[in-house]
C-alpha cells in the first residue's frame, strides 16, 4: 500500500527556527537573533496574550461562536459581508479553499517565480496544473500586468503577492485594476496581502464591489505576531461568498486563535509600534548592509551577497540566522527580517562581517 505519486510535489521549505539552530551548534536559543521567517520580533499583542490566557479553560468547546465573532468584526472593517469572509487556519488555508472552489482537475494556476510555493503545491494537492510568470532581478523583480499577462494563457486561477515574498516588491492598484480587466472571465485573481500591512497602499479589498473575479487573502501571523496560532481569512466577492461553507473544514481556526485575533485587532498602539519598528528596520539593513538590497514593501529586506548558503551558514554561526533563498530559485541571495532597532543593528554587523570574510 503506498500513496499516489507525490513526485511533482515539493515539500515547503520554512527558515530555520532558533531552537533547531540552537541544538545543531550546542547554543543557547535566546542567544540567537532570528531574522529568517519574518516573524513579529514584538510578538502578539498583550491583549492577545491575555485572551489566549482567559480562553484556555474553553478549548473543550468547538469555536463556532468566536470564529463567527472574528468573521464579524473582519466584516466590518473591511466594509464587507460576513459572509464575504473566509477565517481559515492561516493565509494558506484561504489559499486551500480558493482551490477548492475553483479548480477541476487539470485546470491551471499561473504564480510568481520566485515567490511563495504554497501557491503551487495548493493547485497541486487539488490536481491542478501549474505554470509560472518570472519576476526578472534585472528588472528589480517588477511586477507589472505585462509581467503577468505575458505569461498568460487563461489559467483559472493567477496569484499575485503584495508585498511580494522574498523580493518586497509590490503591484499597484492601477496593475490589480488593469489585470482584473485584462484576464479571461474565468480567471480569478487571488491577491495575497500577508504583508500589508507593513505598506502604505491600499488594500485590493475595497474592489471587490466592482470585480467579482477577485479574492484577496491575509493573515494574523505577521504584523499580529500569531504565527503559532495559525489564524489567516480570505475576502471575496459577495455572490460566491457561501461556497464557503461547502468547502470549509469543521471549525477549521481554533478558539484560542479566534478569541487571540478579536483581541489583536483592537490594539492599533501594538499594530502601530510593529509597523514603525519594521519600516526603520528596513530602511536601516538597506542602508547599512554592504551588499546591493531591493525596496520593500514588507518586513524583510532581500540583499544579493554572492554565495547565498555560505552567508547564511557564516552568520548563523555567529548568532544570526537569515533566509538563504536559493529554495526561491535565488542561490546569490538572503531575506533578512525585519528585527527590533537591536537585533537589526546586530544582524548588519555580524552580515558585514561576514561578507567581508567570504568575499576574501
Amino acid at each position: 500500500m503506498q500513496p499516489r505519486d507525490l513526485s511533482d510535489l515539493s515539500p515547503y521549505v520554512p527558515g530555520r527556527g532558533a531552537e533547531e539552530v540552537a541544538r545543531e551548534l550546542g547554543m543557547d536559543p535566546d542567544d540567537l537573533t532570528k531574522l529568517s521567517s519574518n516573524e513579529n520580533p514584538h510578538g502578539p499583542s498583550p491583549a492577545a496574550v491575555e485572551a489566549i490566557r482567559e480562553t484556555a479553560p474553553n478549548v473543550g468547546v468547538y469555536p463556532k461562536a468566536s470564529h463567527t465573532d472574528l468573521a464579524e468584526k473582519l466584516a466590518a472593517r473591511w466594509d464587507v459581508t460576513p459572509e464575504q469572509v473566509w477565517v481559515t487556519p492561516g493565509a494558506d488555508g484561504a489559499l486551500d479553499y480558493l482551490s477548492r472552489a475553483f479548480l477541476d482537475p487539470g485546470d491551471r494556476v499561473l504564480a510568481p517565480e520566485p515567490g511563495f510555493s504554497y501557491y503551487r503545491m495548493s493547485a497541486r494537492y487539488h490536481h491542478g496544473e501549474v505554470a509560472t510568470y518570472d519576476l526578472a532581478k534585472a528588472d528589480d523583480f517588477a511586477q507589472t500586468p505585462d509581467t503577468v499577462l505575458d505569461a498568460y494563457d487563461g489559467e483559472r486561477i493567477v496569484y499575485l503577492t503584495t508585498p511580494h515574498n522574498p523580493t518586497g516588491a509590490e503591484f499597484s492598484r492601477a496593475a490589480i485594476v488593469d489585470l482584473a480587466e485584462a484576464v479571461e472571465d474565468h480567471t480569478l485573481l487571488v491577491v495575497d496581502e500577508a504583508y500589508a500591512e507593513y505598506t502604505d497602499a491600499p488594500s485590493a479589498i475595497d474592489l471587490l464591489d466592482t470585480h467579482d473575479n477577485l479574492a484577496v487573502t491575509r493573515t494574523f501571523s505577521k504584523a499580529y505576531g500569531l504565527a503559532g496560532l495559525r489564524v489567516g481569512y480570505g475576502v471575496v466577492p459577495e455572490a460566491w461568498g457561501e461556497a464557503y461553507a461547502r468547502v470549509n473544514t469543521p471549525f477549521a481556526a481554533s478558539e484560542v486563535g479566534c478569541r487571540a485575533a478579536l483581541a489583536a485587532l483592537d490594539d492599533d498602539e501594538h499594530l502601530e509600534r510593529t509597523v514603525e519598528t519594521a519600516r526603520w528596520a528596513r530602511d536601516y539593513l538597506r542602508d547599512h548592509l554592504d551588499a546591493p538590497t531591493w525596496e520593500s514593501g514588507g518586513n524583510f529586506v532581500l540583499a544579493e551577497v554572492g554565495d547565498a548558503g555560505a552567508v547564511a551558514d557564516a552568520t548563523q554561526r555567529r548568532g544570526v540566522i537569515v533566509r538563504d533563498c536559493s529554495s526561491f530559485g535565488l542561490p546569490e541571495c538572503v531575506r533578512v527580517s525585519c528585527g527590533t532597532r537591536e537585533g537589526t543593528r546586530r544582524a548588519v554587523e555580524i552580515i558585514n562581517d561576514v561578507l567581508t570574510e567570504v568575499r576574501a
